[in-house]
Formats: structure tokens, C-alpha cells, sequence
């Protein structure tokens, strides 16, 4: 389980970085380097803190986020959504080196990178909480499926997702995109689309879910939706 962690995190970096640097012309983009090697190492520690305290989870995890055994919506929706994050890459690799059309100041580098990182942690806080956060929206029968609404998912109901509208800010600013940065509300609607429809294959499916949706009133950011 370990080894295949690992070497799925190398080829998500190998594919991730294969983009980056063509988009933008050359090997010689420190910034990029820089946030492979976070998201790699980070992602490592994540990923074994997981292994011993929820081996289950972890090979949820790992599962592809795209099979046959997905309702044909969020079949689609995650497909356009791989083909979206690749071109969000290498939009910030053409304006952040080859065609120099972004500034972003150091301070605001250093900024993206403690965001990146916090979305990690955040992400752990997750999985800490929720046994069943798996990358698919399925009832987990199973796999004993409940409603959690402890640590994250007391404060809103889909706390992984808004730490991913934090890797959206912190990941341009980090590689030092305006232009990626701008591409976050779109984003973060694509986040929402999917939130709303997963929410209505728990409240079908998942008893106690439309309980606790009346308990905990937003989704991503408390006060605001």
C-alpha cells in the first residue's frame, strides 16, 4: 500500500510537471519545482499518517477518481474536470514564464505556499473525521455509511471541498499566475455544481442526511454558502 502511494504520487508529479514546463518553454521555473516538491512531500505525509491511522480510507483514496462504477453524471462531470485541471497548469505556466504577462510579488509566492500547505492540513483534519470521504459520491453501504458531522463537517458540509477553494488561490499565487488566480470563481462554481448534486444523493440515500443539512446550514463557507 505504501509503495503504491508513493509511486502514485511520483506519476501525478511526473504528469503534473510535464505540463507545467511545457507550457512554459523551459525546465528553468523554480517556482513550479518548488510546489512539486511540497505537494509531493506533503502529500506523502498525508498520505502515511493515513495509512496508520485509517489503512481503509487510504485505499478508498487511491482508487481511480474515475471507473465504470460511477453514476454517469459525475462520470462526465470529473472527466471535464482532469481536462480542466490540466489546462489551468498550463495557463499558468504561459503567463507566469513564457509569456511573462503575470508579476506576482515574493511575498505573495510565499504566501501560495502556506496556503498550499494548509490545504493538506485541512484535508487531514478531514479524513480524521469523516471514515467515508472517498473521492466518489456513492452511499457506502459496505462499508457501514453514516452521516458525520463532527470536527470540520460541524462547522459546513463540504469542508474538503472548501480547502480546495484555498488550493485554487494558493496555487497561482504560488506559481505566480494572475490569470490562474482569476480562473478560481469558475472553479470553485464547478465545486458547487458538484456539492449540490452530491448533496442530493445523500439526502436519497444516506439516513439522517437531510437532518443534519437543516443542522448545518452552508456548504462551504460559513455565512456566505
Amino acid at each position: 500500500m505504501i509503495v503504491r502511494l508513493v509511486m502514485q504520487t511520483l506519476l501525478s508529479l511526473v504528469v503534473m510537471g510535464a505540463v507545467l514546463f511545457a507550457a512554459a518553454g523551459t525546465l528553468a521555473w523554480l517556482a513550479a519545482w518548488l510546489y512539486l516538491l511540497e505537494i509531493g512531500v506533503v502529500g506523502i505525509w498525508v498520505g502515511l499518517w493515513l495509512a496508520r491511522v485509517d489503512p481503509d480510507l487510504l485505499v478508498e483514496r487511491m482508487r481511480p477518481f474515475i471507473s465504470r462504477d460511477q453514476q454517469a453524471w459525475d462520470r462526465v462531470f470529473m472527466s471535464i474536470v482532469l481536462v480542466g485541471m490540466f489546462a489551468w497548469l498550463a495557463l499558468m505556466g504561459f503567463d507566469g514564464v513564457r509569456f511573462g504577462w503575470s508579476r506576482v510579488p515574493l511575498w505573495l509566492n510565499v504566501v501560495g505556499a502556506i496556503a498550499v500547505f494548509v490545504v493538506f492540513w485541512l484535508t487531514r483534519d478531514v479524513y480524521r473525521a469523516n471514515h467515508f470521504a472517498t473521492p466518489m459520491v456513492e452511499i457506502q453501504h459496505k462499508r457501514g455509511h453514516k452521516v458525520v458531522d463532527s470536527g470540520p463537517y460541524a462547522i459546513v458540509r463540504h469542508p474538503m471541498y472548501a480547502a480546495a477553494m484555498l488550493f485554487f488561490i494558493g496555487t497561482p499565487l504560488m506559481l505566480g499566475s494572475w490569470w490562474g488566480l482569476a480562473c478560481m470563481p469558475l472553479l470553485t462554481a464547478a465545486l458547487g455544481y458538484r456539492a449540490v448534486r452530491e448533496e442530493r444523493v445523500l439526502v436519497e440515500g444516506l439516513p439522517g442526511y437531510r437532518e443534519y443539512r437543516q443542522r448545518v446550514r452552508y456548504r462551504f463557507v460559513p455565512g456566505v454558502w
